[in-house]
């Protein structure tokens, strides 16, 4: 039988399908579940630098609003900024880790390197395999260089990795004026690995109420194909781990991205969609495919038709149609 064992984050993985940072992992309950069926590692619901700072604020005015207040207060609220957030997410961490074997990669979705940085110490002591930092700052400040919005990954990434010893990946979004540029500067600032790409809260309109509202929240079966060129085009160029994610649906998508180079693929959508249970549906059309094509070892075919190593290498960089509308019929 083949051997659908991987490697990321320098963790040996049972098979290349980790659950992805949603409402999927945020229970132990729901991990176990996961692992049941065949997950090969979960990372945790992201715990959000707003939700910190928030509950931190919060209770530093309910603090001065008392009658009597100590100065002593303040330096207690700044050494020890521990919310019930943080608790009650460190103890997820803990617990999750001794319900299953499985990795469980913490996560952190920010937009600074303010106020948050000491929780991933917290995080390591509290036994996470991992830590993924989900990271994007829209770049809409007209005033901002295209530097000084990239720099602020690159300070995150240098913070971080002064408080922990444990693997760091970055989950990042392709809307960068130089991505390549930025993924391999990542790289040799230290990061374990990339996880490309994030899916943002897309607005919507109401033509009939003329309001906004959320648009589509689940990815599609046809989204994966932005992440399969990147992918493809990085692999080989970088030495850390590649994760692709967004609009990975089936075994086919799947294989698609091994093959352009990922080590691994984060799924969601398609778990809310059809359930834990199809994990192992999917393990089993993986299993059935390297069967037929004779591989043995996912490292047999990984990255095969990378950019690096494919035949037709521009087709990773083709960005127009061209010929292919000519004579297309519906």
């Amino acid at each position: 039988m083949p051997d659908l064992s991987t490697s990321y984050l320098g963790l040996k993985l049972k098979n290349p399908i980790v659950i992805a940072s949603s409402g999927l992992t945020d229970s132990v309950e729901k991990i176990k579940e996961l692992e049941a069926n065949g997950a090969a590692a979960v990372v945790l619901k992201s715990i959000f630098e707003e939700e910190i700072i928030m509950e931190m604020d919060e209770k530093m005015l309910n603090m001065t609003g008392r009658p009597f207040i100590y100065p002593e207060t303040f330096d207690y609220m700044n050494d020890e900024p521990e919310e019930d957030l943080v608790r009650k997410y460190l103890r997820l961490i803990k617990e999750a880790k001794a319900a299953v074997s499985i990795p469980i990669i913490a996560s952190i979705n920010c937009v600074s390197s303010q106020k948050w940085i000491y929780l991933a110490s917290e995080i390591e002591k509290a036994g996470a395999d991992a830590l993924e930092i989900n990271f994007f700052v829209l770049p809409t400040d007209l005033n901002r260089s295209v530097d000084e919005n990239e720099n602020i990954y690159y300070e995150v990434l240098k913070e971080v990795k002064k408080k922990v010893s444990l693997p760091v990946s970055l989950k990042i979004s392709a809307y960068h004026s130089n991505l390549a540029h930025m993924v391999k500067t990542l790289d040799q600032s230290g990061a374990d690995g990339i996880v490309m790409f994030n899916r943002f809260y897309s607005p919507d309109i109401d033509i009939d109420n003329l309001t906004l509202n959320t648009g589509q929240v689940l990815s599609g079966a046809y989204d994966f194909k932005n992440t399969l060129r990147w992918v493809g085009i990085l692999r080989d160029r970088v030495s850390c781990s590649i994760a692709a994610t967004t609009g990975i649906h089936s075994s086919e998508s799947i294989i698609k991205q091994l093959l352009a180079g990922a080590d691994v693929v984060e799924l969601a959508s398609i778990i809310y969609k059809e359930g834990p249970g199809y994990i192992d549906t999917l393990t089993k059309e993986i299993y059935s495919w390297m069967e037929k094509q004779g591989f043995e070892n996912i490292s047999d075919f990984q990255g095969r038709l990378s950019q690096d190593k494919s035949n037709d290498p521009a087709a990773f960089e083709r960005v127009q149609f061209m010929k292919h509308f000519r004579h297309f019929v519906m």
